[in-house]
């Protein structure tokens, strides 16, 4: 037993990995079991609180990333963590790589924000169920991350190239982001969405935090079961983070290749997500302006991989302080642009 908790898996001790994957578990038990019991609408102060948590912990993990490193307990897959000369410049190259990646993926979350609130609007889902709703999703996300980024670690151990095409996408998908950031998604004709309303029975009525419900068909009488417009949203929100993740992973690998920091900045920047989306909702065309900023970085982090070819490696500290000057320039000037903007009305759409 303690050779299998001690070999390594993805550079890392198991022991590592189950220690973290516990540390998860248990904020999710007690986000759904001691904050959220019972179905009620979440306060401003309440959220507020709850996203400052999650967030400080993502920034305290890379205290625990340090310690990792600098006692040599991982075999990273990192070339930069590789080539440190020293274990106190190992460590600190991790956490600096860390804290990049959770920087990128916590601002790739702001956007899942807007898209799930235009998502929880068209289908009038009143506040006190939303919760519900983005912790299962956020259950479905930890997994689906955990695919991706394993198939992306194996991917580039096998083929090193595949990093080139990786940096190529985001530096397309920053260039598309930044032409269409005025653009709102189409809700009513998504084809996901079209799709379940043609091979599924869906009701638009809301049963408290129920998914399903039973009720007569109108055409034979008989009970059967509906989805209700909570699971709609649910899938419509797992789908668009299969989307995001799309964009999130290669933009994480263009950071670093240690699959531990890669996993972990992910995690840590999603789990703050529910709570965060309860902050933001209300005001998310303050931040009108931070599409361009993340567009920019997406570019600046797809770039960096052809730029090195030319001037070498660049220091994970100044990948760090590039990233955050960019998305606080965003967020500041969003913020100073729409000082005066009135906010925006809730818009219920029809069914």
């Amino acid at each position: 037993m303690v050779e299998i908790f001690g070999s390594l898996f993805l550079g890392m001790p198991v022991w590592v990995w189950l220690a973290f994957l516990t540390t998860v578990v248990v904020i999710l038990a007690i986000d759904l079991g001691l904050l959220h019991g019972e179905a009620h609408e979440p306060t401003l102060k309440e959220s507020m609180v709850l996203a400052g948590a999650c967030m400080t912990l993502g920034v305290a993990f890379s205290a625990v990333v340090w310690w990792l490193y600098y006692n040599g307990i991982p075999q990273s897959l990192d070339d930069d963590i590789i080539n440190a000369t020293s274990d106190s410049q190992r460590a600190w190259t991790a956490w600096e790589l860390y804290l990049t990646g959770w920087v990128v993926e916590q601002t790739l979350a702001f956007d899942n924000v807007f898209v799930m609130a235009m998502i929880f609007s068209y289908f009038a889902i009143p506040r006190q169920y939303q919760h519900r709703v983005l912790f299962y999703g956020i259950l479905g996300v930890i997994v689906l991350r955990a695919i991706m980024i394993g198939l992306g670690a194996a991917l580039i151990q096998e083929f090193d190239w595949i990093l080139y095409i990786f940096s190529a996408f985001l530096v397309f998908t920053g260039i598309k982001m930044f032409i269409m950031a005025d653009q709102k998604p189409d809700i009513a004709n998504n084809p996901i969405l079209k799709y379940m309303r043609k091979h599924m029975r869906i009701t638009d009525k809301i049963d408290g935090e129920k998914f399903f419900i039973h009720s007569p068909d109108p055409k034979t009488g008989k009970v059967v079961r509906w989805a209700t417009p909570l699971f709609v949203a649910l899938v419509l929100i797992e789908f668009a983070d299969l989307i995001f993740a799309v964009d999130s992973v290669p933009a994480i690998f263009s950071i670093t290749q240690d699959p531990f920091i890669v996993y972990t900045s992910n995690i840590f920047a999603i789990l703050g997500l529910r709570a965060l989306y309860f902050v933001l909702a209300a005001m998310v065309h303050r931040f009108h302006y931070l599409k361009y900023a993340l567009s920019l970085v997406l570019v600046f982090v797809g770039s960096k991989i052809f730029i090195q070819q030319f001037i070498g490696k660049i220091d994970p500290a100044i990948t760090l302080s590039i990233t955050v000057s960019i998305l606080l320039g965003g967020i500041l000037l969003s913020l100073w642009k729409t000082r005066n903007d009135p906010p925006e009305p809730k818009v219920v759409e029809a069914q």
